[in-house]
């Protein structure tokens, strides 16, 4: 049960329903887990500044069970979802940062449990 959070000084416009569902099926494809267990969600038009400029930039974090807890993982997740956004956002990637976070089963609540219980 993976989350991903964008978030962008770019305006909301850039961001459609499309985009978003191409954006969980890239991100779903590269964590190697199903689009229907996939959270997404997009904060456009925040003030941002990366590497002293604010320029029009992204801010990913992805967090997830037993798919981010090594550098080779993230270095392969990584690649997949800076090509997307590139690709998509015209930007180049110095103005993308991605954040991988490890999650344990006990820190992911669903269905009245934790994922631990599922």
């Amino acid at each position: 049960m993976p989350f991903i959070d964008l978030q962008s000084n770019l305006a909301s416009s850039s961001f459609s329903e499309d985009f978003l569902k191409r954006f969980c099926s890239i991100t779903a494809a590269a964590l190697r887990k199903p689009e229907d267990r996939m959270n997404v969600v997009v904060h456009p038009g925040l003030p941002m500044l990366i590497g002293g400029s604010c320029s029009p930039c992204v801010l990913v974090s992805v967090s997830a069970i037993s798919v981010t807890d090594t550098a080779e993982k993230n270095k392969d997740h990584s690649a997949k979802i800076f090509s997307f956004l590139t690709q998509e956002l015209g930007l180049t990637e110095d103005r993308i940062v991605i954040q991988f976070h490890e999650l344990q089963p006990h820190q992911v609540g669903k269905k009245g449990t934790v994922m631990t219980f599922l």
